[in-house]
């Protein structure tokens, strides 16, 4: 025969199994939000691997294009063929991808702030640090700051700790929190010129359209067939302040369609004179290009995805020697 329970341990043994109930009731719910959370990753994930899958699609149909583009004439590369800034659309199943390809070599090459020396080390460019400097004057950086992040960022680059006239090298880094000191290395990407001292958020986005991170420690020969009419400065900034923007524009709008067949031909142009160009100017300007930029886009359901990468084409066939992945969703 069952004892009876006194009232006051009923309510406890009740509460007791309420409590209990409650408890198993929070851990099922958060069991079960964690599963639709993993499902949720897990379907992320795999629409993201599927967007990358398209975007190197896009990318190797854009290389065929490019590599089809150096095929027409080996001699030289122009913007005939409307190739150059142009998004091509590539149908996918779900979704759409686009690739857009550039002349990647028409920019001021941070890296070419040096040259290699004779011990493999890489040891200021003068000749550079000075463009760098007219580019910036040019594009309406003040002559004191431009002259100071122009030696600055060639202390980031080279080798030695030897500072640039008003460069700046690990003294001038060692009191910054959080600590940091310069690469003394070439720049993988030219978002690493935001870290060098003088280099201001403004400043910064100024110059981003104008400069690029080429893995070689030379300057990067301009391309005077694609070069577009608004990347005037770049022309105007090879000659030391005897070229202004204006007349570096005109020079490219008089361009002929068919581009020119050699920069001898360029250089003695009707608009240019008055403008003579040294042998360091000319060694910086080409009727073909060696670097291509290329920009893919993947819309994929509510996938985005977007995929940048810099193309070697100094040898056929075209060989993609960087690539970096964005998601902007």
């Amino acid at each position: 025969m069952r004892a009876d329970i006194p009232g006051g341990q009923r309510g406890a043994a009740l509460l007791t199994v309420l409590l209990l109930v409650a408890v198993i009731a929070v851990l099922a719910g958060h069991a079960l939000e964690r599963m639709r959370l993993a499902t949720r990753l897990s379907g992320n994930a795999v629409a993201m691997e599927q967007a990358r899958a398209f975007a190197m699609a896009a990318e190797t149909a854009a290389m065929v294009r490019i590599n089809s583009v150096l095929a027409r004439d080996a001699a030289r590369v122009t913007l005939q063929g409307d190739w150059a800034g142009r998004p091509i659309p590539l149908p996918i199943p779900g979704g759409v991808a686009s690739a857009t390809a550039t002349d990647g070599g028409n920019c001021f090459n941070l890296n070419g702030l040096v040259q290699t020396s004779d011990t493999q080390t890489y040891v200021a460019r003068p000749a550079s640090i000075d463009q760098f400097a007219r580019l910036m004057r040019l594009i309406g950086v003040p002559d004191q700051q431009a002259r100071s992040v122009a030696a600055a960022t060639t202390d980031w680059v080279d080798t030695d700790n030897v500072r640039q006239p008003e460069g700046a090298e690990d003294p001038e880094y060692a009191g910054k929190t959080p600590f940091y000191l310069p690469a003394n290395a070439l720049m993988a990407d030219a978002s690493e010129l935001r870290a060098v001292i003088g280099v201001t958020a403004d400043l910064y986005a100024r110059v981003r359209p104008w400069i690029c991170a080429l893995p070689v420690a030379r300057p990067t020969r301009i391309n005077v067939n694609t070069l577009l009419p608004e990347q005037a400065a770049l022309l105007a900034m090879l000659l030391p302040d005897t070229l202004d923007v204006a007349r570096a524009r005109a020079v490219l709008l008089d361009r002929p369609p068919q581009g020119f067949t050699s920069t001898v031909a360029f250089w003695q142009g009707v608009a240019l004179k008055g403008s003579p160009a040294g042998p360091e100017a000319q060694l910086q300007t080409a009727v073909t290009t060696q670097w291509f930029g290329l920009k893919i886009d993947v819309a994929l359901g509510g996938t985005q995805l977007t995929q940048t990468a810099l193309i070697d084409a100094t040898e056929p066939p075209v060989r993609l020697v960087a690539r970096a992945w964005s998601d902007p969703s």
